[in-house]
């Protein structure tokens, strides 16, 4: 059985390897994360029988979301107008920072005490809970996974399934740790019966509803929303206010790109044909309708974005509809989970985001080795992003030295290797000194320690050969000049 807090204290800890060793020895963790990516990616499989089709539709969808970042500045100002046509309040955020005062000064204006949201991963990503608490603004999660992490005081370890991690007998102990009141039961039915009874009233008290956004519709200033619980539609219709907050590449020209992303979005991400909710929100409630929020604000954040899509070939990353499927079919997310990450995106597309965003590779250059690049995460992503690419164009970029588009370029490398693969480079192209080398390497051998750093933790030391290839073919008579 684990340790909860030591759990909680684990994903904290600031040393990327540390969380790995910790999560390595999670054994409940990771057994949980095996049972649950085999599930998702058993679905994912039946969902797309025919391989003609699914490349097909790999491709049209990587066409849409290319389309529309190859015109992301004049999508946004149409975006923009659409929305305040349609009488929809657009504001604009670089940083995190300026995004949660934007959110903040709307609940002063309208003097709430409390949000409650739907799904959001772009609000993990700007800490809008914490900001808000510290302003004396309850921020409730209606999402059932983001509900029981809250209550559990951590952070989401996947993004379409945040608490994928724990089990139902964890989720049942936690319930009753934090509401004595309700029976106990691991039945995930009574489970999920509960937590709406809890989350019902919330609701209808809630003078502010927040969301995130799937896709933004310039064409029509639509924004859509895929769900499963309900609650999105409720936080987006019964709160007589709705924010909903974004980054600024969700968005795509036309309405008629909606339906090609949503097929491929659902069953790459949880193995169904069709979410059991999609909304579509294009305006405040209008005069003569009975639901609806009265005010509709639309919050676009950049956080790095711009200087993302400054970049020919790292602007791919952009393209990321948040399925999850890289995460589901790597095999260093599967043994470690999200938490080891220690960032809001972990798997292979937080991999490759993490270190573009506003701390750099200086914070984040460590994830682009938590990777073996099998290139599973390329080969299932839906919109073609070519990750095990970026992922090494990140690690080149971690050690460069000349000038550089991504934030940190050149904060791990390390002069001693540096000065290592100059030595082997000058080397291999002398003949006689790589001649010299490997007959001296070769004689002394057994000088050759049995730890070699990180690598022998797991492997054995290398034994040079007796005598060189050149050696050998030379006593075959072999003229290998």
């Amino acid at each position: 059985m684990e340790n909860d807090t030591e759990t909680r204290v684990a994903f904290e800890h600031p040393e990327f390897k540390v969380r790995v060793v910790d999560a390595l020895k999670n054994d409940r963790v990771r057994k949980n994360f095996r049972s649950a990516m085999d599930g998702l990616m058993r679905r994912r499989l039946d969902m797309f029988d025919d391989a003609e089709a699914l490349e097909n539709l790999r491709t049209q969808s990587m066409a849409i979301r290319a389309n529309s970042l190859s015109r992301l500045p004049e999508m946004l100002e149409k975006l923009e107008a659409k929305c305040i046509e349609n009488g929809i309040q657009v504001h604009w955020a670089e940083t995190t920072e300026q995004a949660n005062d934007i959110v903040l000064k709307i609940a002063q204006q309208h003097d709430a005490k409390s949000i409650v949201k739907g799904k959001s991963m772009v609000s993990e990503e700007m800490g809008m809970n914490h900001y808000l608490e510290e302003q004396g603004i309850e921020c409730l999660e209606s999402d059932l996974g983001e509900f029981i992490l809250q209550l559990a005081e951590e952070p989401p370890s996947h993004i379409v399934a945040p608490a994928i991690h724990k089990d139902r007998y964890q989720v049942a102990k936690l319930f009753k740790e934090k509401f004595p009141d309700i029976p106990y039961s691991d039945d995930i039915d009574d489970l999920t019966k509960n937590a709406r009874t809890i989350l019902r009233d919330k609701f209808y008290s809630a003078p502010i509803g927040l969301s995130g956004v799937n896709f933004a519709v310039a064409e029509t200033g639509t924004i859509c929303l895929v769900e499963n619980e309900g609650n999105g539609r409720m936080s987006t219709t019964v709160p007589p206010v709705h924010i909903a907050v974004t980054g600024i590449e969700k968005v795509v020209e036309m309405l008629e790109d909606v339906p090609p992303l949503l097929s491929i979005l659902t069953r790459s991400a949880t193995g169904q044909p069709i979410t059991t909710y999609f909304n579509m929100i294009t305006s405040p409630r209008k005069d003569g309708e009975k639901d609806g929020p009265k005010e509709v604000h639309l919050v676009l954040l950049d956080n790095g974005r711009s200087k993302i899509y400054g970049d020919p070939e790292l602007i791919a990353t952009l393209r990321c509809i948040r399925c999850g499927a890289c995460m589901n079919h790597c095999p260093v997310y599967v043994r470690v989970g999200g938490h080891a990450y220690g960032t809001v995106y972990p798997g292979p597309i937080g991999t490759v985001l993490e270190p573009q965003k506003e701390k750099g590779l200086q914070a984040h250059g460590e994830l682009t080795q938590a990777s073996s690049l099998c290139g599973a995460c390329g080969e299932v992503c839906p919109v073609r992003i070519p990750l095990p690419k970026l992922i090494n164009r990140l690690r080149y970029e971690g050690n460069r030295k000349d000038e550089s588009s991504v934030t940190g370029a050149g904060s791990r490398r390390k002069t001693s290797e540096a000065m290592i693969w100059k030595g082997w480079a000058k080397a291999h192209s002398s003949p006689g000194m790589y001649r010299f080398g490997t007959n001296a390497a070769s004689k002394m051998r057994g000088l050759i320690p049995n730890k070699l750093g990180a690598w022998t933790r797991v492997r054995s030391a290398p034994k040079l050969a007796e005598k060189s290839l050149h050696q050998l073919a030379k006593e075959e008579g072999i003229d290998h000049e």
